[in-house]
């Protein structure tokens, strides 16, 4: 308790992409992320996130690779992930981008990051 009898605020470690997660919402984002597409794009499916998404697939198809592109845009399931700005971009079940548009060559970087 701090002065005057009110309890002193607790210091919040965590940003919009990270993996602070409410306990009510791990379990609806456990079970999204073992099924579906390893790729998602989380937004209301505005410009921005189409441009994300075509971004993602354009990344995909310059490496060969064959994922499927999910997009995802449940407000209560974006905000499961932690997720708090979008367009936000997902690769196996990791956030790697929120809240700005990415250009393709910097979603190839995050794929082969992602990916090895």
């Amino acid at each position: 308790m701090g002065l005057f009898g009110r309890k002193k605020k607790e210091a919040v470690t965590s940003c919009c992409c990270g993996d602070d997660r409410k306990p009510e919402n791990t379990e609806k984002t456990e079970a999204a992320e073992t099924g579906g597409a390893s790729v998602k794009i989380l937004g209301s499916g505005c410009a921005k996130c189409d441009q994300l998404e075509a971004a993602a697939r354009e990344a995909l198809a310059q490496l060969g690779m064959e994922d499927t592109v999910e997009h995802v845009k449940d407000f209560a399931q974006i905000a499961a992930y932690g997720v708090m700005s979008t367009p936000a971009l997902m690769v196996d079940g990791k956030v790697a981008s929120c809240g700005k548009v990415l250009k393709t060559g910097e979603v190839v970087k995050i794929l082969q990051a992602a990916r090895g």
